[in-house]
């Protein structure tokens, strides 16, 4: 395995160069596209005598100064850069190269979608378009012609307001695009299809008519319509909570089914995944409009934080994704149930950020050196930095964030800049000292919280102790103390919430550990207080805290804070799976039955939270929580409580689950939370195995007017391991195998099977006629979902699952490497098993280290996973 040179943050240096106005013709062929680039070149270091621009799989033309073809000893084609000699301080620049769309699968640049161009271009993909300075830092103005066959691509799209179209010669057609405001490359966006086209409008706070435009795959128009009507409702919430207002006379969005993520922010012109698009009853769960009304909302959010606003380098990347991530989590709160979309952001921090920390690719939510950006759009810049955010929320308070929101746009409007900007920016408007605070942006890993009480019963003080470590990570063996927020409340043996009082004085319950350890002395309380610690998640630390049973279950019955609840809850389950897996016991404790019993008699809930309080920690939480158990122990305790907990708790969960069914299919949040309550007892019920919970199994899946309710049946039939399993699946493959998207569901069912026949399962299903491995919603569908969603299997202590996450591995790396990275990240994780699967899993990782043509997307992640091992 050759090594890849790494790209160091402290070396940043502006560019000698930068550009100005980019006109950008394209003559689309799907085999033979020619693209012309003409650049207005300005110099900005007078030493400079060589532009040196970024490309890849290019086929460069010519290349013209100020009208002049150059001869090729004036250039020189090296390393992925064009070198030009340009001793002058402007210039017009102007380069014809040709590409290949149809054969791009790595679908970065410009590639084609069943038949449509489309472009992705964020971090560097602009470079496979053009020769070009493919630099965040690099602001110009776009104007783009595109010219194609007018009955295969009635659509020509581009970023800003379009000005000019008409007709050709030989059936082609034109339109020409204009973007008023500077903008880096990466967010220049093209689209050239044919769809159907959903329009609406949206009026401004100042009273100017938006128009709407969703470009959906023909026949797929009644799925836009909830997408449509999200990004109404995020225009109008930016504008309410945070004065934001859009700035074009238009705004597209574009559904393609081939994309690398979920989708782009490109200036006017957002080019999205399908899955983060479509959706109607039948066909979308529940949690799939969530995720949609979501996504559209972070992408246009993103208007501001990103594109008026970006980043200078992409180092500072959670300048503008931890931002958003927080912007976009604040509007789905708003739009639906707080405490719900608090604990759901929570379980991606603790199930996969944290695991992050814990790994090889340990790094700052700024990091300090790269090989692959690509690598680096990980929930640690995005999840952790939304929490970093949220953080500096709590300490300003909304008001104090709110003037900092503004400040920062007001200085920084039309700028590419740093992280620093942004903290100052909050600093300055607020008045509050962040300078200790800023180690969150430049300190990896996960903060331990360890606490320590103390009761004087004579002085009727309660002596609260914080102590904070950060352990040594992958880049950083010196960590520092960091400033924690830690929201907090004391109950008493009755349930109450204790007034705080400290020097006499009324507390919030916010404390601020800024020192390795630091104690609060609060006044007036009584005997056997319960501390309910780090509520609301109030930062994305680990809680070293022995709670007894008893004091868990206090907490989930009483706390204020429904997140604390929840979190009670969690720990209540945790403590009985690792004494079941550690032999320590046989039977669920009665605290814990009694506990869920209350929760599942209690009256006025908000359902959806009661559905949450019913789920138990996923095994991959559990595996990260440092007990001896192994993969297989947590795996069969996990099931052994879920089964003892369906058949004492079986009637009560009967009971709620007849009372939360609906005649007909509601889709407002009342519904939804219903729903969601109902199927999470289907799928305790299912777990207890009785002959009567498949009869509710197979006939909720046979009555079910909506997709959430019929695949939670599947679900629960799968997972239950019920006899009616094999058939429902089978009727699910026949009524959906011509759905690409909906297979994807049926694929992870496949995928997440528990036993031993998972492997061969998905073998199998890779030969199904809808999986397509140029696909990466097919491929994270059954091999992720495999790899990562199904623990005891991946982890069969033979290393088959080792072995064809490996093989596949292989076949992407030619395909596409960007989505081979995003899903090896289980076989890095080898340090948390024992010592018989860590060999498998290294034997593993060393065999991709010695693949010839390894990518630097797989490159990065293999070399940084050996190096722990040596």
């Amino acid at each position: 395995m050759t090594a890849m040179q790494a790209k160091f943050r402290k070396d940043y240096r502006a560019p000698e160069y930068t550009i100005t106005e980019l006109e950008l013709a394209f003559q689309l062929e799907p085999n033979h596209t020619v693209v012309t680039a003409t650049s207005q070149v300005q110099r900005q270091d007078a030493e400079a005598r060589e532009l040196v621009l970024d490309g890849e799989a290019l086929t460069l033309v010519s290349v013209q100064v100020d009208g002049e073809v150059l001869s090729q000893d004036r250039y020189r084609e090296v390393d992925g850069q064009l070198v030009i000699a340009l001793d002058q301080d402007q210039a017009t620049l102007v380069i014809t190269t040709e590409i290949d769309p149809a054969n791009n699968t790595t679908l970065e640049g410009l590639y084609q979608s069943g038949g449509a161009f489309c472009t992705q271009c964020e971090a560097e993909g602009f470079r496979r378009i053009t020769y070009f300075l493919d630099r965040p830092d690099v602001l110009a103005r776009y104007r783009t012609r595109i010219e194609a066959d007018k009955a295969s691509y009635p659509f020509l799209l581009s970023n800003g307001n379009k000005i000019d179209s008409g007709d050709l010669d030989n059936g082609r057609h034109f339109a020409v695009w204009e973007d008023p405001f500077p903008k880096p490359s990466y967010l220049f966006a093209l689209v050239a299809g044919d769809f159907d086209l959903l329009e609406d409008h949206f009026t401004t706070a100042s009273g100017r008519d938006v128009l709407l435009q969703l470009f959906v795959d023909r026949g797929n128009l009644y799925r836009g319509h909830h997408a449509m009507a999200s990004l109404k409702r995020a225009m109008a919430w930016d504008e309410q909570r945070f004065g934001l207002e859009y700035d074009l006379d238009i705004y597209m969005v574009v559904a393609v089914d081939f994309f690398n993520m979920g989708a782009m922010e490109n200036k006017g012109l957002n080019i999205f995944n399908s899955k983060a698009v479509l959706a109607d009853p039948e066909s979308a769960t529940d949690a799939e409009y969530h995720r949609i009304e979501s996504i559209i909302g972070h992408e246009y959010f993103h208007n501001w934080t990103g594109n008026r606003v970006t980043c200078r380098d992409w180092f500072q990347l959670s300048l503008k994704e931890g931002l958003t991530v927080f912007r976009d989590q604040e509007f789905s709160s708003e739009m639906g149930s707080r405490a719900v979309n608090r604990i759901q952001a929570v379980k991606v921090v603790r199930n996969q950020q944290f695991a992050e920390d814990a790994g090889p690719m340990a790094h700052p939510i700024r990091p300090d050196k790269v090989i692959e950006m690509n690598n680096f759009y990980t929930v640690t810049v995005y999840d952790k930095g939304a929490e970093v955010i949220r953080m500096m929320h709590t300490l300003l308070g909304e008001a104090g964030f709110r003037k900092g929101m503004d400040l920062y746009f007001e200085r920084h409007d039309g700028q590419a800049v740093t992280c620093d900007d942004f903290v100052q920016a909050m600093e300055d408007a607020s008045g509050i000292d962040l300078g200790q605070f800023r180690l969150w942006y430049s300190q990896s890993g996960t903060p331990v919280l360890s606490v320590a009480t103390q009761y004087d019963a004579e002085q009727r003080r309660y002596t609260l102790t914080l102590s904070q470590s950060t352990p040594a990570t992958a880049d950083q063996s010196e960590k520092h103390a960091l400033h924690i927020p830690v929201a907090m409340e004391l109950l008493d043996p009755n349930g109450n919430s204790v007034p705080l009082v400290v020097d006499g004085q009324p507390h919030n319950g916010l404390l601020e550990l800024k020192a390795e350890q630091q104690s609060w002395v609060f006044e007036a309380v009584p005997a056997d207080v319960v501390p309910s610690l780090l509520q609301e998640f109030s930062a994305p630390v680990r809680l070293n805290y022995r709670y007894q049973p008893q004091q868990l279950a206090r907490i989930l019955a009483h706390a204020s804070n429904d997140f604390a609840r929840w979190d009670a809850s969690q720990a209540l389950y945790q403590h009985e799976i690792f004494a079941l897996a550690n032999g320590e016991q046989e039977r669920v404790s009665d605290v814990t039955i009694e506990a869920i019993r209350a929760v599942l008699l209690g009256q006025g809930q908000d359902p959806a939270l009661v559905a949450e309080l019913l789920m138990q920690p996923s095994e991959t939480t559990l595996a990260q929580a440092g007990a001896d158990a192994d993969v297989e122990a947590i795996h069969l305790a996990r099931r052994d409580l879920q089964t003892q907990l369906a058949l004492a708790l079986e009637d009560e969960l009967a009971t709620v689950y007849r009372a939360n069914q609906d005649a007909s299919y509601g889709n407002d949040g009342v519904s939804v939370g219903r729903r969601t309550l109902k199927n999470a007892c289907l799928h305790l019920l299912a777990m207890g195995g009785r002959v009567d919970s498949q009869t509710l199994v197979e006939r909720q899946y046979q009555q079910a007017d909506n997709m959430t309710d019929a695949l939670a049946a599947l679900n629960a039939a799968n997972q239950g391991r019920l006899p009616v399993a094999a058939g429902l699946m089978d009727a699910f493959e026949t009524k959906w195998r011509a759905e690409p998207l909906v297979m994807d569901k049926w694929f992870a069912q496949v995928a997440m099977q528990p036993g031993g026949n998972a492997l061969s399962a998905v073998q199998e299903a890779m030969g199904h006629s809808a999986f397509d491995m140029s696909n990466p919603n097919r491929v994270r569908a059954l091999i992720g979902a495999f790899a990562d969603g199904n623990p005891n299997a991946f982890h069969a202590i033979d290393g088959s699952g080792y072995r064809f996450l490996t093989d596949q591995l292989i076949a992407l790396n030619s395909i596409n490497p960007q989505c081979a990275a995003r899903i090896m990240t289980p076989l890095m994780q080898w340090q948390r098993q024992d010592s018989e699967r860590q060999a498998l899993m290294l034997a593993e990782l060393r065999r991709l280290a010695e693949l010839p043509g390894l990518s630097r997307d797989l490159f990065e992640k293999v070399s940084k996973s050996l190096e722990q091992a040596n």
